[in-house]
């Protein structure tokens, strides 16, 4: 069904031009030879035509070794000769060192979660220290006549710590977790 209605359509515009160039041609160039595509109103026709001379293949070829451009970059080489082509075999350990490396691993992870322990135990005593002195101060009374709680206000007013009406560093730039404007400065210099 498809056919009849390409060739129907063929056909048509074939009969329906009435000019004396009813047959259409494309010609591809190429090295070897170029084919002609002549279309008629009953039937298409292949026709083959004879190779180009060698003198035109020398010259094509010249041209084709030229717009490929120059040697490689040699940074590129560098980089292709060092990294390995393939993917190195896996590790294969024997039974008894298989056992030894897991023993290894197996103490660095406790040796690891015991480190972690510790400073989390060294920060809590910390933060229980400074919570009680913090206590200790809003229950006494200030100095003179002052009412209690005083102290405690005084301390965390923390006048005079930073220096010349300065704020903490950790102010000077809002601590969101949403990307810059701009990623990186490029134009920075010291």
């Amino acid at each position: 069904m498809a056919t009849s209605t390409l060739r129907s359509l063929f056909s048509t515009l074939s009969l329906s031009s009435h000019t004396p160039a009813t047959s259409t041609s494309i010609i591809r160039p190429s090295t070897t030879s170029s084919i002609a595509l002549t279309t008629t109103p009953q039937r298409r026709s292949f026709s083959f035509t004879s190779a180009a001379p060698a003198k035109a293949d020398k010259s094509s070829k010249k041209k084709r070794k030229k717009g490929k451009g120059d040697e490689p970059d040699p940074r590129i080489q560098n980089l292709k000769l060092s990294n390995p082509r393939k993917v190195p075999a896996p590790l294969r350990f024997a039974r008894n060192r298989a056992l030894r490396h897991w023993t290894i691993h197996r103490a660095w992870l406790l040796f690891q979660r015991k480190e972690r322990e510790r400073e989390e135990k060294e920060l809590a005593r910390l933060y229980q220290s400074m919570h009680g002195a913090c206590e200790a101060l809003r229950k006494t009374s200030g100095p003179g006549t002052q009412e209690e709680g005083y102290l405690y206000r005084v301390a965390m007013e923390k006048k005079g710590v930073f220096k010349h009406h300065n704020f903490p560093i950790e102010y000077a730039r809002p601590q969101v977790e949403t990307p810059a404007r701009e990623a990186w400065n490029h134009g920075w210099t010291r």
